[in-house]
């Protein structure tokens, strides 16, 4: 019996060597020129991209408008003089609008997203094709699957953004769509 402990210990201990160096937060050394230094070196590339996509971008039109970035998943508040008031991250849903100019249609204060999430402060800017695309905040925080299979058209931001974009938006502001 105390060989079986011994043995399951021993089995035990392996496991949680294995996973205390494979785990995220246990970051091994990397040699230069390896993959895995490679892979640090992207993620502090994407870093550095990242850090550029606050700033509005030159190609967003002109006057007051809403600017969505599709690639950076980023909109801009843009106010009369062309100078940002407000940027905040987005998550995307499967289904984005084409590149281009829209204007807000309609706004509903609050109801259930075409995912089934309770939203608030809903901005409607475009529908094709049965997917209507706007911008809304889930109550419960949660943003959409990209990976889902149905389409939707939402895009979600945090509740104070969404809040934000509320006060910001209203039927007839210019949406412009980037990629």
């Amino acid at each position: 019996m105390a060989g079986l402990t011994v043995a399951a210990l021993g089995v035990v201990g392996f496991l949680g060597y294995q996973a205390a160096a494979t785990a995220p937060d246990h970051p091994t050394q990397a040699r230069p020129g390896s993959h895995a230094s490679q892979s640090k070196e992207k993620d502090k590339d994407r870093g550095r991209q990242k850090k550029k996509s606050t700033a509005l971008p030159a190609a967003s039109g002109t006057g007051e408008r809403v600017v969505y970035a599709l690639d950076d998943k980023r909109v801009w508040l843009v106010g009369a003089d062309g100078k940002a008031t407000r940027t905040f991250e987005v998550g995307p849903s499967p289904a984005s609008p084409d590149p281009g100019t829209y204007a807000v249609t309609s706004r509903n204060e609050g109801g259930v997203g075409s995912d089934g999430v309770q939203v608030e402060h809903v901005v409607v800017f475009h529908s094709e094709g049965g997917v209507v695309f706007g911008f809304s905040a889930a109550v419960d925080g949660s943003m959409p699957d990209p990976n889902a299979r149905k389409r939707t058209g939402a895009v979600r931001e945090s509740r104070a953004d969404g809040s934000a974009l509320w006060e910001f938006a209203e039927v007839g502001t210019k949406v412009v769509v980037i990629p």
